[in-house]
């Protein structure tokens, strides 16, 4: 599904933070950014995942605006790895996982034999299947990263944004992680 960024402009606090910015990502393009801390980076990115409501300009997944589709249908759409991520869960790896589904169920569903499966294959792609019974928040800060990378695996979305995603990991995970999002 094709990504579009059009003439997007952000502010916080009433400052311009980002100026009319623009990208286009081809369905099954992999697209890194770069550029020094600061340049706004991470603001394009919550842009796309509508954590920041542009004041100017356009993001379409699709042909579709993200902002005015559901929440969950744009859930559907993009997952997303954050550069930091705050707070302990007090669930299971597995759990953790599993709300990567959330997008594809009703409020009260509980969770499908496909959706166990589609979870525990993600926590084998991030080589975390060991981990799935454990206590989400006894984990390392990498082996929690790549729970959040099953997790975003697990959504099954057709854009997959990741902020910083090596954050955390150490170099063999790192290049394992780059190898996996490219595959």
């Amino acid at each position: 599904m094709r990504l579009t960024v059009e003439d997007v402009t952000v502010e916080l606090d009433a400052t311009t933070i980002l100026t009319d910015a623009a990208l286009v990502v081809e369905p099954g393009e992999f697209v890194g950014l770069v550029g020094p801390n600061g340049s706004g980076k991470s603001t394009l990115l919550r842009t796309i995942y509508r954590a920041l409501r542009p004041v100017l300009g356009t993001v379409r997944v699709g042909d579709d605006d993200v902002w005015e589709l559901p929440a969950r249908e744009s859930a559907r759409r993009t997952a997303v790895v954050v550069q930091e991520s705050t707070g302990d869960f007090d669930f299971e790896v597995f759990d953790v996982v599993a709300m990567g589904r959330n997008p594809h169920k009703g409020p009260f569903d509980r969770e499908t034999v496909d959706d166990e499966r589609i979870c525990l294959d993600a926590l084998e792609r991030v080589g975390m299947s060991e981990f799935a019974e454990r206590d989400f928040a006894t984990l390392s800060g990498g082996e929690k990263q790549r729970v959040f990378v099953a997790r975003a695996i697990a959504q099954e979305s057709r854009v997959l944004v990741l902020d910083e995603p090596t954050n955390h990991l150490d170099i063999r995970f790192q290049l394992e992680l780059l190898d996996l999002v490219r595959g």
